[in-house]
């Protein structure tokens, strides 16, 4: 019988089956982008720019301003986060450092304003009126639906994280110094201007803050003022500085960030454990024993080193081939902390499993795939040596919205199943999509193929048509 997951520490496109939502008043400006999928979604959001020449030609390259004049557009922008919305929000519990940061440029340093304990709007309006103070809101697709629904999308579009911040400075102030950041970068203008520079050299696809900015900083490359409804992105490790120009009203921008630790080194280094514990068990040379006392060198000698590049030559040529590689941590990490499917006013316990029971006659489809990867690994309930390999699914139904970018010390749990490494080929048919009758499923019995339906479709990630 397959078990669930105990909580631990490019496919084809499909559109998930939305949750039902709770009545509520939408603003008649949703229908200015395309939420029908990720991709429609993302096209929607870049556009009059292509898909395929924003990633051949900008993404991880250089800078790209979208300027568009559609009041729709730039109505919706301002619909997404106002200081009205930080006035309802601070009843309901902020706090500063987690929530909020009040801050403000001088003298080309950053100065941090914060007090102590609960954030008060009054202070925060105070400080943002008297001080000139930048006030910065963490994660506001935390409380406001419509972000959640924006960065849900393309959290689905990229395979990765995706988390914003809101910044609100006044008229004449800059919240923030010159900086880089090690994440892409989209900035949607919500209200007011805001005047972007952007410098060179860069720090090209930044992962660290190593190096000081203030000592790479030359000339500003671009200068750009954005008003509502405008849409500017420029890769990581870019430097830039952002501020309200004197004589307008106050500006509110909102950040949008993904590919953080998102890279082929990251990749490699998730993956190349399993690939050595497989590749162990076949090649004898890989179990030799090291030289004596080889830990204890404070510098690796010549030999040693010869000996570890043959090893990875070894392991460049087994990797050829390869259909399943061995995840040890970027999906789950990835999926524990993403955001849930949509649902407007719903939370995870919306997502009960729904419609008929599934059996040996019953036709099933996937549903929410993109919010569902599957992996194989070793069976984290054995101890000794000889561990057999699982089939696990992880999703991302049950998740907390609350908890979305919080950080890594928030507790958070993983959702999923486990089933024999003998599934893995029915779990395919399902896989692609397409709807499939259980009794067809690759399995031995039909025991087996109901039981897997049934179990899928309690962790609502089938549905019987």
């Amino acid at each position: 019988m397959p078990k669930r997951v105990k909580p631990t520490g490019e496919e084809n496109e499909q559109e998930s089956v939305p949750c039902k939502q709770a009545k509520e008043e939408l603003p008649n400006t949703l229908s200015v982008l395309n939420f029908d999928s990720p991709r429609s979604f993302f096209e929607s959001l870049i556009a009059p720019i292509k898909v395929e020449t924003f990633f051949q030609e900008f993404w991880e390259q250089k800078p790209l301003l979208i300027q568009r004049d559609d009041p729709s557009l730039a109505a919706y922008y301002q619909s997404l986060f106002s200081l009205s919305d930080l006035r309802s929000l601070c009843s309901q519990g902020l706090y500063y450092g987690r929530d909020v940061n009040v801050c403000r440029c001088i003298g080309g340093k950053k100065k941090v304003l914060n007090k102590d304990g609960k954030a008060q709007f009054l202070q925060l309006r105070k400080d943002f009126d008297q001080k000139r103070a930048t006030i910065q809101f963490h994660q506001p697709q935390r409380f406001k639906d419509e972000l959640w629904r924006i960065q849900e999308k393309l959290e689905c579009y990229f395979g990765s994280l995706v988390g914003s911040n809101v910044y609100m400075t006044p008229a004449g102030s800059q919240g923030l110094p010159p900086h880089y950041d090690d994440v892409e970068v989209f900035i949607l203008q919500l209200e007011g201007r805001k005047r972007w520079r952007l410098y060179s050299p860069t720090v090209p696809l930044a992962r660290e803050y190593s190096v000081e900015p203030e000592e790479r900083i030359g000339t500003p490359t671009h200068d750009f003022l954005l008003k509502p409804g405008d849409l500017l992105y420029f890769p990581r490790g870019t430097i830039h500085q952002a501020e309200t120009p004197s004589g307008l009203a106050h500006s509110i921008h909102l950040t949008i960030s993904t590919y953080q630790n998102n890279s082929w080194g990251d990749y490699l280094l998730d993956s190349i454990s399993g690939l050595v514990f497989d590749i162990a068990k076949e090649d004898v040379a890989l179990r030799t024993g090291m030289p004596r006392r080889m830990l204890m060198n404070v510098e690796t000698p010549a030999d040693v080193t010869r000996k570890l590049s043959g090893f990875l030559r070894t392991l460049a040529d087994q990797l050829e081939g390869r259909k399943e590689l061995l995840s040890s941590d970027m999906k789950k990490d990835f999926v524990m902390h993403r955001l849930p499917p949509f649902c407007v006013g719903s939370g995870a316990e919306s997502m009960n499993p729904g419609g008929k029971l599934p059996r040996l006659n019953s036709i099933v489809r996937l549903q929410f795939k993109d919010h569902i990867v599957l992996t194989v690994g070793p069976d984290q309930n054995q101890s000794d040596e000889a561990q057999q390999k699982m089939v696990y699914i992880y999703h991302s139904l049950k998740n907390e919205r609350q908890t979305h970018m919080m950080g890594k010390e928030v507790e958070t749990e993983i959702y999923g199943l486990r089933f024999p490494l003998s599934y893995v080929d029915a779990l395919k048919q399902i896989w692609c999509g397409s709807p499939v009758r259980v009794k067809d499923l690759k399995l031995g019995t039909d025991e087996e193929k109901e039981n897997l339906a049934v179990s899928l479709w309690t962790e609502c990630l089938v549905q019987v048509l």
